[in-house]
């Protein structure tokens, strides 16, 4: 809960800040999806190997498959979109209604 409680008041106060991230990696992949309902708007991409956090004994997994990823955001209403370093959109995904319609 204190996580879910920083990022909201994160957003409230660091209003010069467009983006707020929820690590999955120190987080949890549940606790990070619901950061989306708290104001955070990014869960920070799927890494591939993870090694900081697991060096100081992280139970979260090493790495993140898109897919995952992807589930993570639809489950909490959200349409996933990969943008890069500067936040520029690259690619929204589709809803999840028009990928399982084809």
């Amino acid at each position: 809960m204190d996580d879910l409680k920083t990022i909201a008041v994160s957003r409230i106060l660091l209003d010069n800040f467009d983006h707020i991230k929820s690590y999955w990696v120190t987080m949890g992949e549940e606790t990070a999806s619901m950061a989306l309902h708290f104001g955070a708007d990014d869960l920070d991409g799927t890494i591939g190997e993870e090694k900081i956090m697991h060096a100081a004994l992280s139970k979260s997994p090493a790495g993140l498959a898109r897919g995952k990823l992807e589930r993570l955001i639809r489950d909490a209403g959200m349409v996933p979109a990969e943008r890069d370093a500067l936040y520029n959109l690259v690619r929204e995904r589709e809803p999840e209604e028009a990928a399982l319609a084809r």
